[in-house]
């Protein structure tokens, strides 16, 4: 049996914790990449890895390297690099320096990699992501950004944490903009198909929808030198498995839109159907009218990261 090959692209906590993830579910083979400057990292994580197959019986191989033209082949690419948040900043403060780093990064996966479904989760989400599609030119299909996942697993959490069950009965659903302008839908949450709305007040649900915008800020403030990194591994590790294993599953993920929700040439966080085919198609739903309202701030913030790429014609 081949495995497929799949390249992460940035070796720091996410990269890491990825890679042990992937190589725990055996779902392809390997490839660490990062600058040459930390090519003892990388390499040290891959065998780091390597070393521990046995103990969850893996056969994936893992190996780290800091030569980009090792891209070629890759049926999947991650890019979890670049500046992390730090306390004080916003998403928007890290835009320039990112820029770079995917400007870079897209010119490799287009040269070496033009097949590949890349998922990238470098923030500014989803202005980054928009970036890495127009500097690639890889089909929309074949791009997206992690955000929703991450951001309606901290929905689901919270839910549960909220009123004290498992949350694996939790079903909900966030859209719009990595950020705090995003939009959690308590309409759409469930709790083992009862509605949210049954179980927690008005003013616990909104408590609870506030915490979620603001769970990454949150975990900046207790890291103090860095943001989540855990929680985001797996949520890239969700869209992965959807995509190699052709689950189609309906995950929240940044998605080119063309008209759907009333949005037009913008990255933002919407339902995909993901699978083989990559983003294989948005799904829309009827919105309330302060879910619209909602969404259009979002759309408006993302419109401003996009705007200061200067890539937007």
């Amino acid at each position: 049996m081949t495995r497929r090959k799949i390249a992460i692209v940035g070796c720091g906590q996410i990269g890491g914790v990825l890679a042990l993830m992937l190589a725990e579910r055996e779902l392809g083979d390997i490839l660490l990449l990062d600058i040459p400057e930390k090519e003892g990292v990388v390499k040290g994580k891959a065998l780091d890895i390597t070393q521990l197959r046995p103990e969850v019986g893996s056969d994936a191989r893992i190996r780290g390297s800091v030569d980009f033209d090792d891209l070629a082949g890759s049926d999947l690419v991650l890019i979890t690099a670049g500046m992390p948040r730090r306390p004080g900043m916003d998403r928007e403060d890290l835009l320039q320096v990112n820029l770079a780093i995917v400007r870079n990064l897209a010119e490799k996966v287009r040269i070496h990699a033009p097949e590949a479904f890349v998922i990238l989760t470098t923030n500014p989400l989803d202005a980054m992501v928009y970036a890495f599609h127009r500097l690639s030119g890889l089909p929309a299909q074949r791009v997206a950004g992690m955000a929703g996942a991450l951001d309606t697993a901290r929905f689901r959490t919270f839910i549960a944490m909220e009123i004290g069950i498992s949350v694996r009965d939790v079903h909900c659903m966030v859209m719009g903009g990595h950020g705090p302008t995003m939009v959690p839908l308590p309409r759409t949450a469930t709790v083992g198909g009862v509605p949210l709305a049954c179980l927690l007040s008005p003013e616990r649900i909104e408590a609870v929808v506030q915490r979620t915008r603001d769970a990454g800020t949150e975990l900046v403030k207790l890291y103090a030198s860095g943001s989540a990194y855990f929680s985001p591994a797996a949520g890239l590790l969700e869209m992965a498995e959807a995509y190699i294993n052709d689950h189609k599953r309906l995950l929240p993920a940044a998605a080119l839109c063309r008209g759907e929700y009333g949005i037009h040439d913008l990255f933002v966080g919407v339902p995909c159907i993901i699978g083989a085919g990559g983003i294989e198609r948005i799904v829309e739903m009827p919105l309330a009218a302060d879910e619209q309202a909602m969404l259009a701030k979002t759309v408006q913030a993302v419109e401003e990261a996009v705007a200061a790429t200067g890539l937007r014609s």
